[in-house]
C-alpha cells in the first residue's frame, strides 16, 4: 500500500511468487538490511564489547590440518572471541561468506570470479603421493604419471579443485587413472590407501608423520599443481577488528591496510 504497486503475486490467500517490480524491492531491501547489520557490526567493534564472536566456514582439511595452531594463537590475543568452526562443501563455504553466516571462509578451492567475495592466498602446500610402507613406488627416486597410473586410485570428489587437478593431469599425458574409491575428506583418503585399496595425490599438510606412520608421503609437486589456502571474505560486509587479526595470522602480508586495498575501497569507508 505505501509503495502504490504490488510487490507479490498471490493466488487466493497463498503467495505465488514476487511481481517484476517486486523482485526488484526486495533484492533493494535486502542491501538496506545488509547496510544494517554493518552499521551494528561497526557499532559493536567500536564498543569492543567482550562478547564478540568469529564464524569461520571451512573445508574438512582446512579446519582438521590447517587451522587449528592459527586458531590457538589468535584465541591467546583474543580470549573474549568466541569461535565457531563450521564445516562444509566449497559451494557451501561461497554461500554461508556471501549470506553472512559466516565472517570468513577457507578454502583452497578457486572461486568463481564474484564482485561481491574477495579471495585472499595465504599458505602454498606442495601434493604427495601416499602409498603404505614398502609399496613397489617407494623404490622410484622420481615418479612419473605413468608410474602412478599403474596403480588403483583414491581421489576427491571431482567436485573438489583437487580431485579435478589430479584427473586432468593424467588425462594431459593420455593416461586414464582407475578410481576405486571417491572421498571428500582426507583422513578417509588416508584411512583407504592404509587399508591397501590404492593410492592417493593430497596436499602435503594433510599428512602427520607420527599419526600416519603406516604410510609413506612421496614428493609429487613436480607432477601436480600446489594447493593454496583462500581466505574469503565479503565485499560488502563490514569487516571486524578480529576477523582482521586472524586473517593476518593466516597470512603476515594480508594486513589490515592491504586487505582494504585489495577490496577496492579506501581505508575509512563505514564498510570494507
Amino acid at each position: 500500500e505505501e509503495l502504490g504497486l504490488p510487490v507479490f503475486r498471490r493466488r487466493r490467500s497463498r503467495l505465488a511468487g514476487t511481481t517484476a517490480e517486486g523482485a526488484k524491492v526486495i533484492a533493494m531491501a535486502a542491501n538496506v538490511l545488509k547496510e544494517v547489520n554493518n552499521i551494528r557490526a561497526l557499532s559493536f567493534d567500536a564498543r569492543a564489547e567482550k562478547s564478540a564472536s568469529l564464524v569461520i566456514a571451512a573445508t574438512h582439511t582446512q579446519a582438521r590440518y590447517v587451522l587449528p595452531q592459527i586458531m590457538r594463537r589468535f584465541a591467546l590475543q583474543h580470549p573474549d572471541v568466541r569461535i565457531t568452526m563450521r564445516h562444509a562443501d566449497p559451494a557451501r563455504i561461497l554461500e554461508m561468506v556471501e549470506a553472512g553466516l559466516a565472517d570468513l571462509g577457507v578454502t583452497s578451492e578457486d572461486p568463481a570470479p564474484t564482485r561481491a567475495l574477495l579471495a585472499l592466498p595465504c599458505r602454498r602446500f606442495q601434493k604427495v603421493v601416499i602409498v603404505p610402507k614398502n609399496h613397489p613406488l617407494c623404490r622410484r627416486k622420481r615418479l612419473s604419471l605413468r608410474d602412478l597410473a599403474q596403480y588403483p586410485l583414491v581421489n576427491y570428489e571431482p567436485s573438489f579443485t583437487a580431485g579435478r587437478e589430479v584427473i586432468e593431469a593424467f588425462e594431459h599425458e593420455g593416461l586414464t587413472p582407475q578410481t576405486v574409491v571417491i572421498a571428500i575428506g582426507a583422513d578417509v583418503i588416508k584411512s583407504c590407501v592404509e587399508q591397501g585399496l590404492g593410492i592417493a595425490v593430497i596436499s602435503e599438510v594433510s599428512i602427520d608423520p607420527q599419526r600416519d606412520s603406516h604410510l609413506r608421503a612421496l614428493p609429487a609437486g613436480h607432477l601436480f599443481k600446489p594447493s593454496i589456502t583462500k581466505i574469503l571474505l565479503s565485499r560488502d560486509r563490514y569487516v571486524r577488528r578480529h576477523s582482521y587479526d586472524f586473517i593476518e595470522l593466516c597470512e603476515p602480508r594480508w594486513t589490515r591496510s592491504n586487505v582494504q586495498k585489495s577490496m577496492g575501497r579506501k581505508i575509512g569507508r563505514a564498510h570494507v
